[in-house]
């Protein structure tokens, strides 16, 4: 698989990355079949949470790390934390000094590593002392717990507040993104001949991105809206479903990967977040770092999905605020 530089480059890892909230709801023999054939294809990079099946999901990843000790060195783990939660939904969010600690020591125990190679805030707080958080992150990065630090579901200004406090440059910005859902392209330009007024241009956190050198993860890259589900094959998406068929048939592949690819050919280099827990599914949507769409083809994608914006079911978006990745 083809790799990509993070952030300002001192980290190389695989363009896919695989995201692991899931292996927590299967058994070990199916998370572990999804690990190893992830690594055949290439992925090194690994995303977690403290908050993924309640700190389930680090715990089955450490003891799939424990049954190969050299695996360790040739991967690249991330967690996070911030999000305070029960099994519903969130309560708070805690982006003190002590509890960014404590998470992490948390998250190495369970992951059986000695440190985190990146390690991101979840979520934004309001109630955030960036004092507190450069404090934090100096502590865990002198002691060689993490090595480098992000964020995730941040606008640019509230990175700007913790960047003028924090020493370490903050190379990740985990966000939603894909091709159903492409509110981080319209804040930074549109194709929408109707309501471009309502398009918001003030949270530019794409080209924010470029500007500062962020690597931007892209979560539930199936997904539209926060509870939408996949586009594929939903028929509020019936021009975009069509243009991806199309192109799938082209190239001899999947929708899956024309939908991974979108993601791919934005020169930003986002890194999406494959989260499915089917090996078979995996290894198919690997494909996509080795597809290419051309500018007509990427153009094509966004115009029909903005076309098609609005037709689909969004009555779920009515449940509880909690944060389900669709990969």
């Amino acid at each position: 698989m083809k790799t990509m530089k993070i952030g300002n480059g001192e980290l190389e890892t695989s363009v896919l990355a695989m995201g692991c909230m899931r292996i927590a709801r299967v058994d070990m023999e199916t998370a572990s079949g999804t690990v190893n054939t992830a690594l055949e294809e290439g992925i090194t990079f690994f995303d977690h949470a403290d908050v993924y099946g309640m700190g389930k999901s680090e715990e089955m990843f450490g003891q799939i790390l424990d049954l190969h000790s050299s695996l360790r060195e040739k991967i690249q783990l991330q967690s996070k934390c911030t999000l305070v939660r029960d099994e519903v939904q969130t309560l708070y969010n805690d982006s003190s000094r002590d509890y960014i600690i404590t998470s992490v020591e948390k998250s190495l125990k369970r992951l059986n590593t000695d440190y985190l190679d990146t390690y991101l805030l979840h979520q934004a707080d309001t109630l955030v002392e960036p004092e507190e958080v450069a404090e934090a992150f100096d502590r865990l990065h002198q002691s060689g717990k993490v090595r480098f630090f992000g964020v995730s579901n941040h606008r640019p200004l509230q990175i700007e507040l913790l960047q003028k406090y924090i020493n370490q440059h903050l190379i990740i910005n985990q966000l939603q993104i894909s091709v159903a859902h492409t509110d981080l392209i319209d804040s930074s330009f549109t194709m929408r001949l109707k309501d471009a007024a309502n398009v918001d241009k003030t949270g530019d956190a794409l080209t924010y991105s470029r500007l500062k050198n962020m690597t931007v993860q892209a979560w539930s890259p199936f997904q539209f809206g926060f509870y939408g589900g996949v586009f594929m094959g939903n028929e509020g998406y019936p021009n975009l479903n069509a243009a991806v068929n199309r192109m799938a048939e082209e190239k001899n592949v999947s929708p899956s990967v024309i939908a991974i690819a979108w993601l791919l050919r934005h020169p930003a280099h986002i890194q999406p977040l494959i989260g499915t827990t089917n090996a078979g599914r995996l290894r198919d949507i690997c494909r996509a770092a080795e597809v290419t769409l051309n500018r007509a083809e990427w153009y094509e994608l966004y115009r029909m999905s903005i076309l098609d914006e609005g037709k689909a079911d969004l009555s779920s978006s009515a449940k509880p605020a909690v944060q389900e990745k669709k990969g």
